[in-house]
């Protein structure tokens, strides 16, 4: 009895994990309708043309570098009414290609416009708005070229000689450069019953 209650809760165990993995990754994990799981990227579909077409909603950009999106994050702050030179940058320039930022601390009052001055300046600019789990007032998160662009203002630091005053917070733009699809992400079938 104890060997059958133990491969109930492991099925059960694994099926909570594929089951939020579909829900979080539905792009690298998909359960068929008789239950069968594939992990990894869907199988392409043999196309009559040579290239398929791109879905409107996610338009292509250029892939951009590092220096651009400082670019970016520069313009975007000056479009604020915020100097560039009065924050400082979260990455040191030539450290990480993948990786660029700028910090500055604003008075809390002034902080969620700021944030919708500068998110409208990077539509403006063609940054994609990512809708999942943003707050309009204080995060916004934003793609185009490859990178991912957050936009947020929080009233904690990370570090006690940072700490900021009562009436403070941190306006931060954090850039990333993800390319998901490069990670490998094996083909396996799994049988659920």
């Amino acid at each position: 009895m104890n060997a059958f209650l133990k491969r109930v809760w492991i099925a059960l165990a694994a099926t909570l994990v594929v089951s939020l993995a579909a829900v979080i990754l539905p792009n690298q994990v998909q359960i068929d309708d008789d239950g069968r799981v594939h992990l990894g990227a869907p199988v392409a579909e043999p196309s009559v043309s040579a290239s398929a077409p791109v879905p409107e909603s996610e338009p292509t950009s250029p892939a951009l570098t590092r220096d651009e999106v400082d670019e970016v994050i520069r313009t975007a702050v000056r479009a604020a009414g915020l100097d560039p030179e009065q924050g400082k940058s979260t990455v040191p320039a030539g450290s990480d290609l993948n990786r660029t930022g700028w910090t500055a601390v604003l008075e809390k009052a002034a902080a969620q416009s700021k944030v919708k001055e500068i998110s409208a300046d990077l539509e403006r600019q063609g940054w994609v708005l990512n809708p999942h789990r943003d707050s309009a007032d204080t995060s916004r998160s934003y793609k185009r070229g490859g990178w991912y662009l957050l936009v947020h203002a929080r009233g904690t630091t990370r570090a006690p000689s940072n700490a900021l005053g009562d009436s403070q917070t941190d306006l931060t733009m954090t850039g990333l450069q993800l390319n998901l699809s490069d990670v490998p992400l094996p083909e396996v079938t799994v049988r659920m019953r």
